[in-house]
């Protein structure tokens, strides 16, 4: 059985969307009308820039646009490139631009086994602009084709009349209830809070009825900083799509190019304990991935996947084992000396030389 090595977040850098949801920052900004991206680099240039060889082995790569990822025809060539190199690869989508699932169809059946869609099921706008149908046809079509893949809703107080239909669609299409996530209030500053007029424990009452693990892991980790020593950078990184600027996490203190020369080794080079966000508001991907080894959490398999009515799951064997394994354990952790040396280093990196002097001596004599 394969185990993940590297997860790479890849941002496709798109604002244009299909859908208005009043929850999204896109349409709070009006942002949906924006332009396609222009892409400096080729899916090929982008496949050896990513490669195995280069990433150290066989990683989990996620493609997210603002808006919706699906939308430049491009990234359907990326995702073909990307799977050929051996890798395992999720996309988030909301389903809504047929051709591109007719022509990820044409994929061979060995690439399809090790692709995972995040189907957004924004209920309210496919309802009010008549594109249910064609929402759940294009996720059979993806079932049936023989990727993976995941149902989400956004939870938001506006939804909570539509709950129980919501799920009864989930039921008669994809044969059991969708998951939800944990709505963040973009509108706000700071700590980002949960996106409802209600207190936390009406807010987890009301959408506890989905009996979903993703909904309740990402419960039990909202608002809470992360202070122990995190390997984003070393065991991750978050990529521009568009220009290659690679960074540890979002809340990086480094940035490298990893498309522009990649005969360059990339850099890894962990956070540890100097994250800046208030709290890892997307933790369902990174802390079930094993980012911090210590902190006790579910697989990335288990929040994700659902058994249907019909015995079947929507992860299929292969991407569930994967999504199963965590990055340490295929990656070494680091001897307290060296964590001491990434923390200073990142806290004071104008210092770095007296840092790396002072740990080889330490290093040289232990």
């Amino acid at each position: 059985m394969e185990k993940i090595k590297r997860f790479i977040d890849i941002y496709v850098p798109v604002t244009t969307c299909t859908l208005r949801c009043h929850y999204c920052y896109i349409t709070q900004n009006r942002l949906f009308d924006g332009p396609l991206p222009v892409y400096k680099y080729s899916p090929k240039h982008v496949r050896k820039a990513l490669s195995k060889e280069r990433l150290g082995g066989t990683c989990l790569i996620n493609l997210c646009g603002g808006g919706e990822t699906l939308l430049s025809p491009q990234v359907v060539e990326y995702v073909k490139e990307l799977l050929e190199e051996g890798h395992y690869v999720m996309v988030v989508t909301n389903a809504t631009i047929t051709k591109r699932f007719e022509e990820i169809c044409l994929f061979p059946k060995e690439l399809l086994r090790r692709l995972f869609f995040k189907f957004s099921y924004h209920y309210m706008e496919l309802k009010e602009r008549g594109l249910l149908e064609r929402f759940f046809s294009n996720v059979c079509l993806m079932r049936n084709a023989g990727a993976s893949f995941t149902l989400e809703a956004t939870p938001s107080d506006e939804l909570i009349p539509y709950i129980e239909e919501m799920q009864e669609e989930a039921i008669k299409h994809v044969g059991a209830v969708n998951h939800v996530t944990v709505g963040r209030d973009q509108r706000k500053k700071g700590a980002l809070p949960i996106l409802t007029s209600m207190s936390t424990n009406e807010y987890s009452k009301i959408w506890s009825v989905f009996k979903s693990n993703f909904f309740e892991y990402k419960m039990s980790i909202f608002g809470k900083a992360r202070k122990e020593f995190c390997y984003a950078g070393a065991w991750s990184l978050y990529v521009d799509l568009a220009s290659g600027n690679a960074r540890q996490c979002y809340c990086s203190y480094f940035c490298q190019n990893i498309f522009e020369d990649i005969t360059k080794k990339i850099i890894w080079k962990p956070i540890g304990n100097n994250c800046r966000e208030l709290h890892c508001y997307n933790g369902h991907a990174f802390l079930t991935l094993g980012l911090i080894p210590e902190l006790k959490s579910p697989t990335y398999g288990e929040i994700r996947n659902r058994k249907c009515q019909d015995g079947t799951e929507w992860l299929k064997p292969e991407m569930k084992d994967f999504m199963s394994t965590k990055l340490f354990e295929s990656n070494k952790e680091y001897s307290s000396l060296k964590k001491w040396y990434v923390n200073q280093t990142v806290r004071h990196p104008r210092r770095v030389s007296v840092f790396e002097k002072i740990f080889l001596f330490w290093r040289n004599n232990e």
